[in-house]
């Protein structure tokens, strides 16, 4: 997500004259909770279900430890926001919540239940400091950097300090004495750390190389009109948003909605079939 952001730039409009970035919000906050609960509850089987093996228990167990960790970033992220913006802030819970679910999925089956909010909540916190921080420079649509990127790295080092002796005994894999809170030592946590800066550094390296090809030949960005018109409408023929957000000159045969721009125009005839 670096890699093509940084190829990509800013969207038309992001950042003013004055450097300071705008909000673009999106146009449909509902689907946007929608798109999180999916996702919530997707990560269930993604957690749980990737051993492939639900025949041990383990699966509740993992399924518990992901679920206390999501709420904890909701409730953390939301006052991390109204602490900020002094408002509360439902996209940066829904950012909470997904931040929350990728930290837990590194430790999620080598972590005790106890840690899973303790997780979670940092990573409620980290995430919204994390897009105001990343906004001033970088234009992140949706955030990607900060609730996979910063709060993935949390979760990875979160294995160093919280695995559990026994569920890294039970796994065969990882430090047998667990964590830095339980062996006092650095070697799961050393390891951890030594595979972001390995992960990041050929992830980054091969985005970079890929996407900078394709803007050289393909290209990244639509043209300036299609980008102000929006793609809905050049890829796709069609308007996926509401009628407030049509251009006037197009909006002949839409009834007025509450709080939408009057717009003159023939009233549908007979045989006229109305835009719906």
């Amino acid at each position: 997500a670096l890699a093509v952001l940084l190829l990509l730039g800013p969207r038309r409009g992001k950042y003013g004259a004055d450097g300071k970035p705008r909000a673009i919000p999106g146009h449909n906050m509902p689907l946007f909770g929608l798109g999180v609960l999916i996702l919530w509850l997707g990560w269930f089987g993604f957690n749980p279900g990737s051993t492939l093996n639900a025949e041990d228990l383990r699966f509740a167990e993992v399924l518990f430890v992901t679920q206390l960790a999501a709420a904890a970033g909701v409730i953390t992220a939301v006052i991390t926001a109204a602490w900020k913006t002094k408002s509360i802030d439902i996209g940066m819970a829904g950012n909470g919540a997904i931040g929350a679910l990728v930290a837990i999925t590194a430790p999620s089956g080598y972590v005790e239940p106890w840690t899973a909010p303790i997780i979670g909540g940092i990573a409620g916190v980290i995430v919204p400091l994390s897009i105001y921080a990343i906004d001033k420079r970088v234009d992140d649509p949706v955030g990607a950097l900060s609730a996979h990127g910063v709060a993935g790295i949390w979760g990875t080092l979160s294995c160093g300090l919280f695995t559990a002796p026994r569920l890294a005994q039970y796994n065969g894999f990882g430090d047998p004495d667990g964590g830095l809170i339980y062996s006092g030592t650095l070697t799961q946590l050393g390891y951890q750390a030594l595979g972001i800066v390995v992960v990041f550094s050929f992830v980054f390296a091969l985005s970079f190389a890929t996407f900078f090809l394709i803007k050289k030949t393909y290209g990244l960005r639509v043209t300036a009109e299609e980008e102000e018109a929006g793609l809905d409408i050049s890829e796709h023929g069609m308007y996926g948003y509401p009628e407030q957000f049509i251009p006037a000159p197009e909006l002949v045969g839409y009834a007025p909605a509450p709080g939408s721009r009057a717009v003159p125009g023939p009233a549908p005839s007979i045989t006229e079939v109305p835009a719906s």
